[in-house]
């Protein structure tokens, strides 16, 4: 009996150091991959990687509008409509809203693209928007002039349905009138 049991533990012992030499093997490769797509964002090769950006006032004036260059007109320079989150990391209502915009990213990818400024790093943009309050949302879509919202549903999936609503009507409009 005593020969079973250390037969046993034997391979339960193996198959853990199996198992968890494997996790961090993928564990690594996901990083590598990431990594990548990181990149490739970061140089303008792809527009993102199906998630959210973060970016600050430079990819702000390249990705979206040039302020400082057209300080009277709204220019959208983007390629595909987009959401600006302005957010901080410890507002409550910005962490619900998070990864209901990585859901929206996924979902709509290669529609849109979705950008996060984080409000106490980049305060010049929040106050070029007239961020009062967060999370404050603006809605580009490519051509008219933005949107800008705030605030979140009383549930996550009242939240949800809010930004399905106004990225199908302001980004895609898609409101039912192209049908008419």
């Amino acid at each position: 009996m005593k020969k079973f049991t250390y037969f046993l533990s034997g391979i339960m012992l193996l198959s853990t150091i199996s198992c968890k030499g494997q996790r961090q093997k993928n564990m690594g490769e996901n990083r590598e991959v990431k990594n990548k797509n990181e990149a490739l964002a970061e140089s303008g090769l792809i527009i993102s990687n199906y998630a959210p950006i973060l970016i600050g006032k430079a990819d702000f004036l390249k990705r979206v509008m040039d302020y400082e260059k057209n300080p009277d007109t709204w220019t959208y320079l983007g390629e595909m409509p987009c959401i600006v989150d302005f957010y901080a990391d410890w507002c409550a209502p910005c962490r619900i809203t998070s990864p209901i915009l990585e859901e929206m990213a996924r979902k709509y990818a290669g529609r849109i693209v979705v950008y996060k400024v984080n409000v106490d790093k980049d305060r010049e943009l929040a106050s070029v928007f007239g961020v009062q309050s967060i999370p404050t949302f603006l809605y580009c879509p490519m051509k008219g002039n933005p949107t800008i919202s705030s605030g979140i549903g009383n549930t996550p999936d009242a939240t949800r349905d809010m930004f399905r609503d106004q990225i199908e009507q302001l980004l895609l409009k898609k409101d039912g009138s192209e049908n008419l």
